[in-house]
C-alpha cells in the first residue's frame, strides 16, 4: 500500500503548495494594479513550475542504474520551463503608441516561474527570498515617475541634429 506521508510524496506537496502561496503573493500584487496577469496566473505558474521541477528532479529516479548508457539530465527539463514561460510572457507584451505594454507582466511571470522551479527543487530560502525582493521592488519601484524620454521632440522643435 501507498503511504503518501512515508514515501516522500508530502515534501513534493508541500513545495507545490509554497510555490502556489508564493506565485499567489506576486500576483496579488499585479491584481491590486489591475493587472491582465493577477493571482491565478502567478499561481499556476508557480504551482506548474515546481510540479515540472520535482518531475525533473526526482521522477525517474527508478531509471537510474537500468541501463549503463542511460543519462538523466534535470537541467534539461528547467531549460525548458524557462523557454516555456519566456514564450508565454512574450505573448503579454504589446506595442501601444509606439511604447512597449506588458513587459513588467511578462517579467514577473518569468520570475514566478523560476520561484516555482526555485521551491520545486527544494531550494526554499531562494524561492521565498526572490518572492519577496520582487514584491517589495514592485511595491517601491511603481510609485517612482516614469523618466521622460529626453529624445523626444519638443513641440515647435524643428532641430534635426
Amino acid at each position: 500500500m501507498y503511504n503518501f506521508f512515508v514515501d516522500g510524496d508530502l515534501i513534493f506537496a508541500i513545495r507545490m503548495i509554497l510555490a502556489a502561496i508564493c506565485g499567489g503573493f506576486l500576483g496579488y500584487e499585479r491584481k491590486h494594479r489591475g493587472k491582465s496577469a493577477g493571482i491565478r496566473t502567478h499561481l499556476v505558474v508557480a504551482t506548474a513550475s515546481a510540479l515540472m521541477m520535482i518531475v525533473s528532479k526526482y521522477g525517474f529516479n527508478d531509471m537510474v542504474g537500468v541501463a549503463i548508457n542511460y543519462r538523466l539530465d534535470p537541467s534539461r527539463v528547467a531549460a525548458g520551463i524557462v523557454s516555456g514561460v519566456g514564450f508565454l510572457g512574450a505573448g503579454m507584451i504589446f506595442i501601444r503608441r509606439k511604447t512597449p505594454q506588458g513587459l513588467t507582466t511578462a517579467a514577473g511571470i518569468w520570475a514566478t516561474s523560476g520561484i516555482g522551479m526555485a521551491i520545486g527543487a527544494g531550494m526554499y530560502a531562494v524561492g521565498m527570498t526572490a518572492t519577496a525582493l520582487i514584491y517589495i521592488a514592485q511595491l517601491i519601484l511603481h510609485k517612482v515617475p516614469k523618466e521622460t524620454n529626453i529624445y523626444k521632440k519638443e513641440e515647435g522643435d524643428n532641430n534635426d541634429v
